[in-house]
């Protein structure tokens, strides 16, 4: 099976949705003029109101149905084909058991057509991911403003089993160890990266996701798609790169650090086994897991056992 992904690296107005709406629904319109084929589309963390929202968050914060609904009217209204239909992951302040958090909704968008004619019958919400991970050092305090995700999940699609995390989450190489392990084949990492380290060409953040996406894709031997932010907030600026990353660690697309752009790439889902078949770094870990969770189990008692 094959997956036409398209990263839409977009840089929102800060606390305007309704105008970041009408961004996404141009990006609509440019898929379906030049790339009708594109079956997934990635947007960044917070894609919709800007990351930097402190207490903003009780203001723009939606709950997964307002936003679903939202994101369903706009598609409809600017994708015409009878038989359109398309996967949407990306991220947002969501509003959810009383509390607010850092989210990534993952769900399929179709025509009023393709709905009646039953064409997507697993169309709608298919997942949204809870932050696990929340940042509260340096230009980041997200724990006073947003509650932490309790876990890690994966989930089926159209096009097979994928995961959702975002920024922090990836940081923490158990976080994609565990979407691994419950059988994501595609891990769709969204950020929101504020630019440090400069240093000449050198830039701190570009530099670390460099090295920790090829290695979540080739530890794991699943492929990463990642969407990072751009645009500045109050003096600070994100730097997307956004890439996609194959099963043995090879980034075969990558967007600019500075600008909008879309970038797209096919992704094999074949390529999975036989990644996986040459380097069984996953079946080693999945047969050793007794044994870690044990381990585990210890480290809890007593974490600083000699």
């Amino acid at each position: 099976m094959k997956i036409e992904v398209a990263v839409g690296q977009i840089k929102p107005r800060k606390g305007e949705y309704a105008s970041n709406l009408r961004r996404l629904g141009e990006l609509f319109e440019q898929i379906e003029t030049d790339s009708p084929e594109t079956q997934v589309l990635v947007l960044p963390e917070t894609a919709l109101t800007g990351y930097f929202l402190e207490g903003g968050v009780r203001d723009l914060a939606l709950t997964r149905t307002q936003l679903f609904d939202d994101l369903l009217k706009l598609y409809r209204e600017k994708v015409m084909r009878d038989d359109a239909a398309l996967d949407i992951c990306l991220g947002f302040y969501e509003l959810g058991e009383g509390k607010y958090y850092n989210s990534a909704l993952y769900a399929t968008l179709t025509s009023e057509a393709a709905e009646r004619n039953g064409d997507c019958p697993d169309a709608g919400i298919l997942h949204v991911h809870r932050k696990f991970f929340l940042p509260t050092y340096g230009v980041f305090d997200e724990k006073r403003f947003v509650s932490r995700g309790r876990t890690v999940d994966s989930f089926p699609t159209r096009f097979g089993t994928v995961a959702v995390i975002i920024c922090e989450d990836a940081w923490h190489s158990i976080t994609a160890t565990l979407a691994a392990l419950r059988g994501a084949q595609v891990i769709y990492i969204i950020s929101a990266s504020p630019g440090r380290e400069f240093g000449g060409t050198h830039v701190g953040n570009v530099a670390r996701w460099n090295v920790l996406l090829p290695g979540i894709a080739d530890e794991h031997n699943v492929w990463v798609v990642y969407a990072g932010l751009v645009g500045f907030e109050g003096g600070k600026g994100f730097t997307g790169s956004s890439q996609v990353i194959d099963p043995w660690g090879n980034v075969l697309v990558q967007g600019s650090s500075l600008d909008e752009c879309l970038v797209q790439a096919t992704v094999e889902m074949e390529d999975v086994a036989t990644a996986r078949a040459a380097s069984p770094l996953l079946a080693d870990l999945e047969a050793a897991l007794g044994d870690i969770m044990m381990e585990l189990e210890q480290i809890t008692r007593n974490p600083h056992r000699a």
